[in-house]
């Protein structure tokens, strides 16, 4: 294991991120504990090129997001071959870990979580933001159920100067829209729908869509999940999830306020 990444002083690996692996560390100049999402950059010219852009992409447009329930990003910079982003230490745990360990939570704790991750999308997508690949493993669960999303790896700013292309599918599959399965540019509707997933998961502790591998995205377009028992959010689902992008939910925030009605009322 590696003890330095610039002035950065390795404590210990957390574990494999999307394109390398994430350290805890030590910024001693001002004695604070962060988090090193790394990349290695050892490779083939015109791969290394694509992904060192890729890794300052995901850096530039997570250091543009100051919100609550979106991990700060602090410094960014590279060490050798290895290219790094520190980033908010977070004491906490994975919500996939916790759903895997409770399968259902309260339907309180439920709709808690994803207002807080919905109005972390919200302001995302107020900044032309799409995040991509909204999903369980990707919301940390910190102090009093305070929720962050983390990993904008995948994430396309809309005046970035290295863009996802159209037909490159990056995401995961069974919280992906069914036009990110086709390769088609997406817009936010993509996320609301990957949050719509999320929360149908939340609620009866399976995905609504299966298919078989990522190349079959007719299990979304044609079929439909049955509907939560745990009946007081049911209907935020299909608002959510209706595979038609211009019939689902247009703005992160009106969810947000359907949500805290919704809350309010159990």
């Amino acid at each position: 294991m590696i003890s330095q990444l610039g002035r950065y002083e390795v404590i210990g690996e957390l574990g494999q991120g999307a394109m390398g692996v994430v350290y805890k560390a030590r910024d001693p100049l001002i004695d604070r504990e962060v988090a090193i999402k790394t990349i290695n950059l050892s490779l083939a010219m015109e791969e290394r090129d694509e992904y060192e852009a890729r890794f300052y992409q995901e850096a530039k447009a997570a250091g543009r997001l100051s919100h609550p329930n979106i991990v700060t990003i602090y410094d960014v910079g590279r060490s050798e071959d290895i290219a790094y982003i520190a980033m908010e230490y977070l004491h906490g745990r994975e919500l996939r870990d916790i759903l895997n360990e409770t399968k259902l939570l309260p339907i309180s704790e439920v709709l808690a979580i994803v207002i807080q991750v919905a109005q972390g999308l919200a302001y995302a997508h107020e900044h032309d933001i799409v995040h991509r690949d909204v999903k369980p493993s990707n919301v940390m669960i910190v102090r009093d159920g305070h929720a962050k999303i983390t990993d904008f790896g995948i994430a396309r700013m809309v005046s970035a100067a290295v863009r996802t292309q159209t037909g490159m599918v990056l995401g995961s599959p069974k919280y992906m829209s069914p036009e990110q399965v086709l390769g088609k540019e997406i817009d936010r509707r993509s996320d609301i729908f990957s949050l719509g997933v999320m929360l149908y998961e939340m609620l009866t502790g399976q995905v609504p869509f299966i298919g078989e591998n990522i190349n079959a995205p007719s299990c979304i377009r044609r079929s439909t999940p049955f509907p939560p028992r745990r009946a007081v959010p049911t209907r935020q689902c299909p608002r959510c999830s209706i595979t038609s992008s211009p019939k689902r939910w247009p703005r992160t925030w009106m969810r947000v306020t359907r949500m805290r009605v919704i809350w309010l009322m159990i």
